[in-house]
């Protein structure tokens, strides 16, 4: 059995979302809302990109840093902190968006609206033993 490529993984992702108008048809994320975020490293400087669940609040787009249940927020939650302007691809477009982390009512609004949309996404807090940090991709006009 070959070994995990995540790389090759999120390459194939991305060519089937940009084959199908921002739509992934193939694999675990098949038929889900995904968006890709390139951020800014917040110690490399250097473009990284994070592969998301999304659920739309009206032109805006927000993800949540579950990193799949893990204890710790994913490394591009530091990123959209030091660096609020990312590049985003979704919905068969790419545009720049600021990020920004949500907080308070707004944070818990935001999160239930993502487990209303997705599902899935419930056990996280409890599996994770953290707040789920919740980022809005508000699009440059």
């Amino acid at each position: 059995m070959p070994d995990w490529d995540p790389a090759n993984f999120e390459d194939n992702l991305i060519a089937d979302m940009r084959a199908h108008g921002g739509a992934v048809t193939t694999g675990p994320m098949a038929g889900q809302p995904v968006l890709v975020m390139t951020s800014t490293g917040a110690k490399t400087g250097q473009p990284r990109r994070a592969i998301v669940n999304f659920h739309r609040d009206g032109d805006d787009y927000v993800i949540a840093g579950t990193a799949a249940g893990a204890p710790k927020d994913p490394a591009w939650i530091g990123n959209v902190r030091a660096h609020p302007n990312v590049t985003v691809e979704a919905e068969g477009r790419t545009f720049p968006a600021t990020a920004s982390l949500v907080d308070g009512a707004e944070r818990d609004r935001s999160w239930d609206q993502h487990v209303a949309a997705l599902p899935k996404f419930a056990a996280y807090p409890e599996q994770s033993g953290r707040v789920i940090p919740m980022v809005r991709l508000t699009p440059e006009t």
